[in-house]
């Protein structure tokens, strides 16, 4: 790597490297990255400063919009194994926390299964993708606030891809420093980000609660009634 460019191509005063972990994070539960192919030509992107905190082959990123066993029979084998969760909120999702309390979690290498992508994008790769029903559905339950705060999310709730990795993988270790670690250069980001223009992106809810929405309300019935949610449901992300 050249000397003036370090961690993905940042200038070296604006590298990620020192809020990376020394050594990457060992843990025994597996993840599978199912990435929309748009997520690629972001520039801030999250999914790269996760696989760079843990160790080769516990951070799989699969590109794609559609998946089935022919072209990729690795990853319908991991959504056919039990030992297998998607996370993936909706009211088939079971609270992630809820089930680490009442099995042995610690004692199972699970694999999980996370959509990158924007929330529409996850929606309809979760929906188009009939493996994706296999593996138990679970969601997060944690009251965490996004400190991704230069990308826009729907909901005051909603996480980015790594922040949710970072939770699902604190719950299922049982090791709250997990979170902490992971979040640690997604938080260096952001801050790099504001510190150089970057202006902080309120979620769609906050934007509406106070007056501050500033696009064309929709006309569509179904985009009505999920910016209606977005005012009333707080419990998950709206999809």
């Amino acid at each position: 790597i050249p000397s003036s460019k370090t961690y993905v191509g940042r200038p070296q005063k604006v590298c990620l490297c020192p809020f990376l972990p020394q050594q990457p994070l060992e843990v025994s539960t597996c993840l599978y990255v199912v990435q929309h192919p748009a997520e690629e030509s972001r520039v801030l992107r999250t999914v790269p400063l996760l696989a760079a905190c843990l160790p080769q082959g516990k951070c799989n990123v699969i590109v794609g919009r559609r998946f089935n066993e022919e072209k990729h029979p690795e990853l319908a084998a991991v959504c056919r194994d039990d030992r297998t969760l998607i996370l993936y909120p909706g009211p088939k999702s079971q609270s992630l926390e809820e089930l680490a309390q009442r099995l042995e979690i610690s004692a199972v290498k699970h694999n999980v299964i996370i959509i990158d992508g924007t929330w529409s994008q996850a929606k309809n790769m979760f929906l188009k993708n009939s493996m994706f029903h296999l593996p138990k559905q679970v969601q997060l339950n944690r009251n965490l606030s996004s400190q991704y705060v230069i990308r826009t999310q729907p909901s005051n709730i909603c996480l980015s891809t790594l922040e949710c990795a970072a939770v699902a993988l604190s719950v299922l270790e049982q090791n709250d420093e997990i979170q902490e670690i992971l979040l640690r250069p997604l938080k260096a980001l952001c801050s790099f980000q504001l510190q150089h223009g970057a202006q902080v992106h309120h979620s769609k809810e906050h934007l509406l609660r106070n007056g501050m929405y500033d696009k064309p309300m929709p006309k569509n019935k179904r985009k009505i009634k999920r910016m209606e949610k977005l005012m009333t449901d707080h419990s998950v992300c709206p999809r």
